[in-house]
């Protein structure tokens, strides 16, 4: 077997290891850092939630070491806005940046040892740096689904919350039963600002939180209304009332705007399919009609 065929080999299995301790994870290493991120009390520097310090020994450091601040911080905000799906922790993502990025320049290079022309070498290195970023791309694409769901679901809840509410309970125990009675993301998040309530953290500061977990406009706009209210002793109903029928407006114009562009996404997919065959059959017969007469 040729050396190139071994080190291609070699870089395939590697990364695959690599990819599966980084997808399949393991639940006590995760019980784990919990136990041990709690026993540290409840002050977290910004240092620590944006860096990898705290985070195990072994293979964690290696990871603190060849890994910029900045790129966790990002790497974490993606895992933030995407919702932690399927329960992913910022060190297997970056895990995953290492593998797919390492498995794409193994596999590169054993290419270019093959001897490859200068396109190649053009192309190898654009090729690990798309590797590289190919679960950020991931992640910031769940982040955009997530944030679509939201949008979408946030008019039927408000419209529960404004019925309960005028059923005589009140805001936050109208949002505990729209966040029981609904599923998907925003009631998730709903859970998850009545837990923090329910600990004890201020209310405005989980509102807050809340819109910095989700980063949606429509419910950025909903929880100013409703600090807004708070301060100034404004009826909640009111406020409730007002809101789903301004975001079922917003839906209803989001939903017309999608609409309207239809026909431009549908003009060059329909000329590429179409014409074609629309030439074939037009001028096909006058094409042979005119080659049978000439010769």
């Amino acid at each position: 077997m040729s050396p190139v065929l071994l080190l291609g080999v070699a870089a395939v299995a590697a990364g695959l290891g690599c990819m599966t301790y980084t997808l399949a994870g393991t639940s006590g290493r995760a019980l784990s850092i919990a136990r041990r991120n709690l026993t540290r009390g409840l002050a977290v520097t910004t240092r620590e939630v944006g860096s990898l310090e705290s985070r195990g020994t072994g293979a964690t450091a290696f990871l603190r070491v060849i890994t910029l601040d900045s790129e966790a911080r990002r790497a974490r905000r993606l895992v933030e806005l995407a919702g932690y799906p399927r329960g992913l922790t910022l060190t297997r993502v970056l895990w995953a940046k290492l593998a797919f990025s390492g498995t794409a320049a193994l596999v590169g290079l054993s290419i270019l040892a093959g001897g490859a022309g200068p396109l190649m070498w053009l192309l190898v290195p654009a090729v690990v740096a798309g590797a590289y970023r190919l679960p950020e791309a991931i992640l910031w694409s769940r982040a955009r689904e997530r944030r679509t769901t939201i949008m979408h679901e946030l008019p039927d809840v408000l419209d529960q919350m404004t019925v309960a509410v005028a059923a005589g309970l009140g805001f936050e125990a109208a949002l505990s039963r729209a966040a029981a009675n609904g599923k998907g993301p925003l009631a998730d998040e709903l859970s998850r600002t009545l837990h923090d309530v329910a600990i004890g953290r201020p209310r405005r500061e989980a509102y807050n939180a809340l819109v910095d977990r989700t980063d949606v406009t429509d419910l950025k706009r909903f929880v100013a209304a409703v600090n807004q209210a708070d301060a100034y002793g404004i009826a909640i109903a009111d406020v409730l009332r007002s809101q789903a029928q301004e975001m079922r407006v917003k839906r209803r114009q989001r939903a017309e705007e999608q609409a309207m562009k239809v026909p431009v996404k549908v003009t060059f997919p329909l000329m590429l399919c179409f014409l074609p065959a629309l030439l074939i059959t037009v001028v096909g017969p006058a094409v042979l009609g005119l080659m049978g007469s000439m010769g």
